[in-house]
């Protein structure tokens, strides 16, 4: 059985394995000249089509890939962020039985209970009805899906490996480990209980603010295979005409829309990583409702600062120090040409700020990389692959309402509103002591020997019976400009450097005296 169906899967799945082949090729070559995005983008709404064509696993499957920049081209990953996990819903004969299973009686449990869904996704369906007289909303999960899901791991667990590495063998590390954690995700993703605990979590960092709502879950109400939650309608947060009619500021809208995920992602360490517009709704007073806790992501302290001084170098206009923190984030490999990364970083902080680079930066860059033979090696961390999802899907809302917004100025008010400049700069600290203490070691370890060297040339002159002191002067001297070399190599290479071989300098004139 499973076998029949990884022959299935695997026949539909060629014709995009073979294209993905080709174009990765072309994407992360020198010469940009051959990429035709269209043809990409083809390409990508093609996956999209069959991942729908193949059901929930593979619909799942596309969104999670949609994340991974260090798979797809970019025209890939836009393409596959539109994919929404929109499916026909069950009959409620048949998700009936699942509800009174682990609630109750239905008639006896609600007063009211719409046989409709309200929406179906690929894991469950969603159901309207009214409970003590409030309105709520009831997620019941698909029934026997737990079997079809664990059916189609195995076959993508099968199929998967072996494609990425015929697409490209240096994949052959990486993808293990990233079908592993969509494994892992899958599971969390069909325990109800996991999701109502996310979204509590969430519900609780973000009641400070006046922006945004989540709803109340009723926890008597639900189960490993029921949510239920109350029902905060409102609008699509993509539905332009009707936020027009109800007077909302779009502008605003796409400004909170930022400011609520990055602040979750910032200062909370957990963000909701499916940020699709089904997923967000509009109150009236311009509000936002987010809906579905399935998908979140989760990133621990150290990274979250890190990510804090990644956009503090940004918002300063610092490619160094921007560069250095994507480096201490695992995203750059541990070859890259530094050189051409701040280069790259430098237009990219004039873009953000409104300024259009100029053509002959464009191209000096270029002929940098060129020379170099670097291909901006930028990686993704597994830990960052959903914060790139989350960050990808909220740019396309911003892109539909194509309202004045500056990203680079939104991103500085989070970190001066939530206090974050501060942790940012206490690491930055933290870093340049360790640098310090360091340098302190290193010179420990070396003193012993330029102690020796002293003794034995104050030893040498003695022996020698000379009076000219030249040498063991030029000794004490070159051996003080070596040590404080020692501490500039830390924070400057190209001074302490320079240093260093004045000192060796200052000994050689010293021996040319000694022989005078």
């Amino acid at each position: 059985m499973v076998l029949g169906r990884t022959i299935y899967v695997f026949i539909k799945l060629l014709p995009s394995i073979m294209a993905l082949r080709k174009d990765r090729v072309l994407w992360i070559s020198d010469d940009k000249k051959d990429v035709d995005e269209e043809r990409f983008k083809r390409h990508a709404r093609r996956i999209l089509n069959t991942c729908i064509s193949l059901g929930p696993v593979y619909i799942k499957f596309g969104q999670w890939l949609s994340s991974r920049a260090d798979i797809l081209p970019e025209p890939y990953m836009k393409e596959l962020s539109k994919l929404q996990d929109d499916v026909p819903a069950e009959s409620f004969e048949k998700v009936r039985p699942v509800i009174e299973q682990d609630i109750g009686k239905i008639d006896e449990k609600f007063d009211s209970l719409e046989t409709t869904a309200l929406s179906g996704a690929s894991l469950g369906q969603v159901y309207r009805g009214t409970r003590n007289g409030q309105q709520i909303i009831v997620k019941v999960k698909r029934p026997g899906i737990e079997k079809v899901v664990e059916k189609d791991l195995k076959v993508l667990m099968k199929i998967i490996p072996f494609a990425m590495k015929f697409v490209d063998p240096n994949l052959r590390f990486s993808i293990i480990p990233i079908m592993k954690q969509f494994v892992e995700s899958m599971h969390e993703e069909l325990d109800y209980t996991k999701e109502s605990d996310n979204l509590k979590t969430i519900k609780k960092n973000m009641a400070p603010y006046n922006n945004v709502v989540i709803p109340e879950v009723h926890d008597d109400y639900s189960t490993k295979n029921i949510l239920t939650m109350e029902y905060i309608p409102g609008i699509k947060v993509t539905d332009i005409q009707s936020l027009d009619e109800k007077g909302i500021d779009r502008q605003q809208l796409v400004i909170d829309v930022h400011k609520v995920f990055f602040t979750m992602l910032l200062k909370h360490s957990i963000f909701h990583a499916d940020p699709h517009p089904g997923n967000i709704s509009v109150k009236d007073d311009g509000t936002l409702i987010l809906y579905d806790f399935g998908m979140i992501g989760r990133i621990n302290d150290e990274t979250r600062v890190k990510l804090v001084r990644l956009y503090l170098g940004l918002i300063e206009k610092n490619p160094p120090r921007t560069v250095t923190a994507m480096d201490e984030l695992g995203m750059l490999a541990p070859d890259f040409n530094r050189q051409v990364i701040e280069k790259g970083i430098e237009l990219s902080i004039k873009s953000m700020y409104g300024k259009k680079p100029d053509e002959m930066e464009v191209e000096q860059l270029m002929n940098m990389a060129n020379k170099t033979m670097s291909k901006f090696p930028f990686k993704l961390p597994k830990h960052l692959a959903l914060y790139l999802r989350m960050s990808t899907i909220i740019e396309g809302i911003y892109h539909t309402h194509k309202v004045d917004f500056k990203f680079i100025k939104v991103l500085g008010q989070i970190l001066e509103e939530e206090s974050l400049i501060k942790d940012a700069y206490v690491e930055e600290i933290k870093r340049s002591f360790s640098r310090f203490a360091k340098t302190i070691e290193d010179t420990l370890t070396i003193a012993p020997e330029i102690k020796k060297f002293m003794e034995d040339t104050k030893l040498m002159q003695q022996q020698s019976g000379k009076k000219n002191n030249a040498m063991l002067a030029g000794s004490i001297f070159a051996a003080a400009v070596f040590l404080g070399s020692a501490f500039m190599f830390q924070s400057n290479e190209t001074v302490g450097v320079l240093g260093m071989i004045a000192s060796g300098v200052i000994i050689g004139i010293s021996a040319l005296f000694r022989k005078k």
